[in-house]
């Protein structure tokens, strides 16, 4: 089984949103290179994001080879939202947006304005049937990208920018504790916890040892590549493995930022699915001179073919 997680980039039909392609050509180019991609990664399944328009999700569905399905979350104030499309039968089960109880409201801007939820709801979905069947949270966390009030880019000084910074990092960290929150009752199901085959798919928007992505991990200890990983201990029922070493070096990336290298897209797995790994890639060494690098200025791709991240896919032994 392959599976993965892809940012598919403002996946919006022409002149439906200023994010949106201003012309056919360009939209027919972007879904023509996305479809590419995914033809040649050759999935099962693919959690999914900057889903802007499921019409245009299943535009690329209808370009790919096979009987796909899909699903998709609400939408954030962009319009964008997560989903995952799969050739395995696939069934909605909840979306994950409430922060944990305990955790207040985080501040967002200026003037005092609060979150008490998820800017984008995570999608739980169960991909296959049966005693084979897989849990899937797809989830994009709040950006990197800082945007300022009035919908700017560019902070008016440096004070704007500490403080947006750390109301965006306040975010992230509340996001990830909420599918934190969400996996901890899946996997503390006394029934089929222990045995749950789970995985945590999505744009984490920081790197692995961020603390916002470590949150998602659980209990410390036996990461892939440590000394304690192949020891079980008490915390494994509870904990979630990133796949992030098992990618080849060269290829250990999913945005280019600057012409900085970083891995942001990330897939974490629970105990039950762990041993079954067999592999992770981010499109293969091909792909890599074909990545762009960004900036801070997200119009500046609007008619951009592709997107500007690389998928993450991992092949598992048969479940």
């Amino acid at each position: 089984m392959r599976i993965g997680t892809w940012n598919l980039e403002n996946l919006f039909r022409p002149s439906v949103t200023d994010a949106a392609p201003t012309t056919a050509g360009a939209y027919e180019a972007k879904l023509a290179a996305l479809a590419a991609t995914i033809t040649a990664l050759d999935p099962d399944a693919l959690a999914v994001q900057e889903v802007g328009d499921p019409d245009a999700l299943q535009d690329l569905l209808d370009l790919l080879d096979g009987s796909w399905t899909a699903e998709v979350a609400g939408p954030d104030g962009r319009g964008i939202r997560v989903g995952c499309i799969s050739r395995l039968p696939l069934s909605v089960v909840a979306q994950v947006t409430s922060f944990p109880a305990g955790l207040q409201p985080v501040q967002v801007g200026d003037h005092g304005e609060t979150m008490d939820a998820m800017g984008r709801p995570a999608l739980h979905v169960r991909i296959g049937d049966g005693a084979d069947a897989l849990d899937l949270v797809s989830t994009h966390l709040k950006s990197k990208l800082l945007t300022y009030p009035g919908g700017r880019f560019g902070p008016r000084d440096e004070g704007e920018r500490a403080r947006y910074a750390v109301y965006a990092l306040h975010r992230r960290a509340a996001e990830a504790a909420a599918v934190r929150d969400a996996v901890t009752h899946l996997l503390a199901d006394p029934d089929d916890g222990p045995r749950r085959r789970l995985l945590v798919a999505g744009d984490l928007n920081d790197e692995p040892e961020a603390a916002t992505t470590q949150i998602l991990l659980g209990p410390g200890g036996s990461e892939i590549g440590t000394a304690g990983f192949d020891r079980p201990d008490a915390g494994d029922a509870a904990r979630l493995w990133n796949l992030a070493p098992l990618i080849p070096e060269d290829q250990r990336f999913s945005r280019i930022y600057r012409g900085r290298h970083e891995l942001i897209d990330h897939l974490l797995v629970s105990h039950a699915l762990v041993g079954t790994v067999r592999s992770v890639t981010t499109g293969g060494p091909t792909a890599v001179a074909a990545t762009p690098s960004v900036a801070d200025d997200p119009d500046l791709r609007r008619n951009a073919p592709g997107s500007d991240h690389r998928p993450v896919v991992a092949t598992l032994a048969s479940l």
